[in-house]
């Protein structure tokens, strides 16, 4: 059997709450299909389970600037209109909501850097649209972001591995970090010609020092497994090559069939295949630490089953 503490659930209500109604793709239900589909596997009784904090200011302020976050806070708590132009609602409550997402994912990180847990899952996290000044396509803050650089100036890494197979590409991270030579970025997402935001040309590889560090894999649409198979071994190449002290993988179920706003036709295999050999890959450079972020995906079926895949897959990569 698994071992039951080799893998972490940062999950509750905390991270539920995050979300926007009136029938926002991004609904509050999202938390609750998945933890409904890992119960009904019987795989919640073989992970150890955390509850989200809140991240301080300070922890914020690594990615995004002051005057963004000031501007979240104030919207947040006057409740109209939107963050941005038009995606993402500044609703009452927001600002501590996603305050408690990025919490999640250092809970996550936290855990794995002091040994407690190898892997580490967040189901509502992964919002990698979010920029350092401005919200977008639902992202408030940048979770993923902020665990990057805390990764960098609180533990001391130098190498840190960001791996993004959403359907959306990850244009938060990937302009947050695109000159930074020691952050790896690689992002399997469907084409920007055919769907938001539009970015992630296979020659955006980074600027500056950090140019050709960067790898960007635009797939056509209707994309199925077999394709996505093959051009994970890039990334997986990619990675090998780089041996990055931690990976993060954001793992968004709008890639799969289904979806009501993409149009790639990937099944959950694809997660659990990208779950799986990222878990090996950390395992063969020695230090075993992957976190991953549950990230998009709008049919509630699809992501119920993608993520608890991906909790599956971390689990069978614990065994003794």
């Amino acid at each position: 059997m698994p071992h039951p503490s080799s893998v972490l659930l940062v999950s509750g209500d905390e991270i539920a709450r995050y979300g926007f109604s009136d029938g926002h793709p991004f609904g509050t239900d999202r938390h609750e299909a998945f933890m409904r589909e890992l119960h009904q596997s019987g795989l919640d009784g073989l992970v150890q389970r955390a509850s989200a904090r809140d991240a301080t200011k300070e922890e914020l302020e690594s990615f995004h600037t002051p005057e963004y976050v000031a501007f979240v806070r104030e919207r947040s708590a006057v409740g109209n209109g939107f963050l941005d132009g038009g995606d993402t609602p500044a609703k009452k409550g927001i600002y501590e909501a996603a305050v408690s997402v990025v919490g999640a994912t250092l809970v996550g990180v936290e855990a794995i850097m002091r040994g407690d847990a190898r892997r580490a899952f967040i189901p509502i996290a992964g919002l990698h649209h979010a920029a350092r000044d401005r919200a977008a396509g639902f992202c408030v803050f940048n979770d993923c972001g902020v665990a990057i650089e805390l990764l960098r100036s609180r533990h001391g890494l130098k190498r840190i591995a960001y791996v993004d197979i959403d359907a959306h590409h990850g244009d938060g991270v990937f302009y947050g970090f695109e000159a930074e030579p020691s952050v790896m970025f690689a992002d399997l997402h469907e084409d920007g010609r055919y769907l938001y935001p539009g970015t992630g040309r296979a020659d955006e590889t980074g600027t500056g020092a950090a140019k050709g560090t960067k790898l960007n894999v635009p797939l056509p649409p209707d994309t199925d497994d077999d394709a996505f198979f093959a051009a994970w071994e890039g990334v997986e190449d990619y990675l090998r090559k780089g041996r990055p002290e931690f990976i993060l993988l954001q793992c968004g179920a709008d890639s799969l069939g289904g979806d009501p706003i993409t149009h790639l036709k990937l099944t959950e295999e694809a997660h659990a295949h990208a779950a799986r050999r990222l878990c090996a890959l950390a395992d063969e450079i020695g230090h075993g630490r992957v976190l991953a972020m549950g990230g998009g995906g709008y049919n509630r079926r699809n992501l119920a089953r993608a993520w608890t895949r991906v909790v599956q897959s971390f689990l069978e990569a614990g065994r003794d």
